[in-house]
């Protein structure tokens, strides 16, 4: 089996945050993959880089796509990781992916649109979030994809541990929105601790994202 990492960018003012971002242009939004989610809060959660958190609370309280929301904590000067809780009217992408067998590695905005990095046991899975996304007249488009061999016959520069770690994590349903299983779940599995598990998962997917997407002249020393 041939896996495929893609880059997706997606635009609709109901994608979840979206009227957030377009209120407060200076923020930026990148989804926390490591963070410990407990499956039944309906919390999720991601870091948030913004000049003015005020303007951007503000623009979480006329989201039409958010309901309740916490600063969890300031990490340093200006960014910040806040937990949401997602009304019905947000458009979720996740939920589609997830139910073609595939992981959504990172969201990030771009102005009021989303990048979003994806992976898929192949390249035709993707037709479902191109389905969906013309039955809700969501503008979609394909920046780039990647195929290389399953995560199980690849190492990826990954570690024995680290591919255990995202196994374990896929196999289950951590990856999934909202998610069936936390952190501690899969460090029980894994019969690590949950900083451990953290790592490991943190690491891995660093390592997935540099193999397959990052061009050789573009990565870290």
């Amino acid at each position: 089996m041939t896996d495929i990492k893609a880059v997706v960018r997606a635009k609709h003012p109901d994608i979840v945050l979206t009227g957030t971002v377009t209120h407060d242009r200076s923020s930026r939004v990148t989804s926390v993959s490591e963070a410990g989610t407990d499956p039944t809060s309906g919390k999720f959660f991601y870091r948030i880089e913004s000049a003015d958190f005020d303007q951007f609370e503000d623009g979480l309280r006329d989201d039409s796509t958010v309901g309740d929301f916490e600063r969890v904590i300031e990490t340093r000067d200006k960014e910040a990781i806040y937990s949401f809780e997602y009304t019905d009217e947000a458009k979720l992408l996740s939920p589609v992916i997830s139910a073609a067998n595939g992981v959504i590695l990172d969201m990030k905005n771009d102005g009021s649109a989303w990048i979003l990095t994806i992976w898929a046991p192949e390249r035709t899975d993707l037709v479902h979030l191109w389905e969906y996304a013309q039955q809700n007249d969501i503008d979609i488009e394909l920046l780039r994809v990647n195929e290389y061999d399953s995560l199980g016959n690849t190492d990826a520069g990954l570690t024995d541990s680290q591919r255990e770690a995202l196994l374990v994590a896929f196999e289950t349903g951590y990856f999934e929105e909202p998610r069936n299983a936390t952190l501690s779940e899969v460090a029980a599995d894994l019969d690590i601790s949950q900083p451990a598990a953290s790592g490991l998962l943190r690491r891995g997917i660093k390592r997935l994202i540099i193999s397959s997407l990052v061009d050789d002249s573009e990565q870290p020393d």
